[in-house]
């Protein structure tokens, strides 16, 4: 790799999928594909709670603020890598690499403790049904959101600041966007304090609100348990499935990706597995809210059958 003297260094290059070259149409295809159903997905989910005064509840303003988090997120990533592999890629300056991060960092963060928030969220339902609109006021509410959100501005703000502080030596990142490591890597400086730093920042904030997720089923999964009726307990699991089902995929991809030891010989691997938390994940989110969640399937028959009325 070509040495750069630093103060030369004023725009990045994105190396993207140069090992799948030869396949960079169909990559096109399939993710543009995925990323117009992750939209319309979200869009649809986030319209029919809207409009629906059924779902005007907690868990679904949760799942709002969720779509339309993950809605933003693709964004930040998905439209430079789509046009990267339509042969449209340009050079991305400092100051735009660190925004990307920076929105990349916060909206990643805000995802992992929304999560969280819903984990409480059918933790009071399942385990105090009865007081459950009074512990989840929208006061409370709103605080689970604004804390997710700044500690996910908290923790960018430091990553960024740390990140670009570091002279640059190279400008070929061996990545699709501005992820931390991949632009570290691009250092004349010895980055490895700042590694240390990154792996445990990204610890916490993948492991803490895991860990919390999983103690809240502990109860959870006990008082179902003790319900008397199967039936009460086949519904009583089914609110929670859902979002069992996105935190188990979501922590799963996000702790593969960040947590697992790094090699100079597996960046096709990590490609892969950042296209997973990037693409596939987002997409996951609409899928499980709409093909298995029963009253956001009623919600959305009484919405299209409304619209066929007028």
């Amino acid at each position: 790799m070509k040495t750069e003297n630093h103060t030369g260094v004023r725009e990045f290059i994105f190396q993207g999928f140069t090992s799948f070259h030869e396949h960079k149409l169909t990559l096109f295809v399939i993710f543009l594909t995925l990323y117009l159903l992750t939209l319309s997905g979200n869009v649809i989910i986030v319209t029919i709670i809207s409009i629906d005064r059924h779902l005007h509840t907690p868990m679904y303003f949760f799942l709002t603020v969720l779509s339309t988090s993950e809605t933003l997120y693709t964004l930040v990533i998905v439209p430079r890598m789509l046009s990267s592999l339509a042969g449209l890629s340009q050079p991305i300056s400092l100051a735009g690499c660190a925004t990307q991060m920076f929105f990349f960092i916060t909206l990643a963060i805000n995802n992992c403790f929304l999560l969280t928030a819903m984990g409480y969220d059918r933790y009071v339902a399942i385990c105090n049904p009865l007081r459950y609109m009074i512990i989840m006021n929208k006061r409370v509410c709103a605080q689970l959101v604004w804390g997710a959100c700044s500690i996910g501005l908290f923790v960018a703000t430091i990553q960024i600041s740390s990140v670009f502080r570091l002279p640059f030596c190279y400008r070929k990142v061996a990545h699709y966007f501005c992820d931390i490591r991949p632009v570290m890597k691009l250092s004349c400086a010895n980055t490895t304090i700042h590694d240390i730093i990154n792996f445990l920042v990204s610890s916490l904030v993948i492991v803490v609100p895991m860990v919390l997720v999983f103690i809240s089923y502990i109860p959870i999964i006990s008082t179902i348990l003790k319900i008397a009726s199967a039936e009460g307990r086949k519904k009583a699991f089914a609110t929670c499935a859902s979002h069992l089902t996105v935190v188990i995929v979501h922590y799963g991809c996000a702790s593969i990706a960040y947590l697992k030891p790094k090699s100079e010989n597996m960046r096709d691997q990590d490609q892969l597995i950042s296209v997973t938390y990037t693409v596939f994940t987002p997409l996951l989110n609409p899928v499980v809210y709409t093909l298995r969640n029963k009253e956001v399937k009623d919600a959305l028959c009484r919405a299209i059958g409304k619209k066929t009325l007028a």
